[in-house]
């Protein structure tokens, strides 16, 4: 049996990555009849489709989903040896490549990385988007964690490994109120205006499924997705916001709002998602490990 042309696998995978042959030649810098024989002289060589055309572009068949998964691993390995060849030895672990979620408290995400800021030794990329898409620059080893406050599970394909950071109440916050009397929930909050994490939020589930546990109706004055807007929103909006202190630490610490009480049974998780690696980095096992909630 030949042994498999890798020349051609690297061609047949930046296809399936940009999906389209005249995008996929572009980057390659070869022309689009070229390509598409390479293409070809791999198919009959693994002697199954790889692809089939929709419209003007082209879809992976069952067959090439296999396929590009075995590229996924052979090329992100070979990422991750000219990542640690060029660092030489002992300097593997100066380069971190952070994804955070755009649901995550910016704040969280800055004390948990404030060790790494001081050190000449590290180069942090910190880079932000929706889970899925974190997670699939983490599959091709584009990334070397990704931070999250949802959990993921392992698939056969993505052998993620999720592990916990932390976790912290969920708080009631709002404007500065008189030291008089105490908040009391639920009773407080009946009929309020409140600021609430988006709809696909597991603290907004929770904190909906205790609202309804406890007969309370509240009225929504927003509801948002992004961390960075919803700490905004808290802190200018003079409603209540459903948040973890961590989001408001500075407004928090400044007086502008107050914590009014935690939410019962309420908590936002922390994690840290990773891939399976050959070498894996100090940096990212530092992070690893479990930490309080600050």
């Amino acid at each position: 049996m030949r042994n498999l042309n890798f020349h051609h696998l690297l061609y047949f995978w930046t296809v399936a990555q940009r999906g389209h042959l005249t995008r996929a030649a572009a980057q390659l810098r070869v022309s689009q009849s070229a390509l598409s024989a390479q293409i070809r002289q791999l198919e009959a060589y693994l002697g199954r489709p790889l692809f089939e055309r929709r419209g003007r572009s082209l879809q992976l068949t069952d067959f090439g989903a296999v396929v590009l998964d075995y590229a996924d691993s052979i090329f992100g390995l070979g990422q991750e040896l000219m990542a640690t060849v060029r660092g030489g030895p002992g300097q593997r672990l100066r380069q971190l490549r952070v994804g955070a979620v755009a649901t995550l408290s910016r704040n969280f995400t800055e004390n948990l990385l404030r060790p790494l800021f001081g050190s000449p030794e590290v180069r942090l990329t910190l880079q932000s988007g929706s889970l899925d898409e974190l997670l699939e620059r983490l599959r091709v080893h584009n990334l070397d964690v990704v931070l999250s406050n949802t959990p993921v599970a392992a698939e056969a394909n993505r052998p993620w490994r999720c592990t916990r950071l932390s976790h912290q109440s969920v708080c009631l916050i709002g404007p500065p109120r008189p030291a008089r009397r105490r908040f009391r929930v639920p009773d407080d909050l009946e009929g309020r205006r409140v600021v609430l994490p988006g709809p696909s939020s597991d603290v907004r589930s929770q904190f909906d499924l205790w609202c309804e546990r406890s007969g309370l109706t509240v009225e929504v004055a927003a509801e948002v997705d992004d961390m960075a807007m919803l700490r905004l929103i808290a802190r200018d909006s003079g409603a209540i916001a459903v948040l973890p202190e961590v989001v408001v630490q500075d407004e928090l610490r400044d007086g502008r709002l107050q914590r009014y009480c935690p939410v019962p049974g309420v908590y936002e998780n922390f994690y840290a998602i990773t891939a399976f690696r050959h070498s894996p980095s100090a940096l990212v096992q530092q992070l690893l490990t479990p930490t309080k909630a600050p």
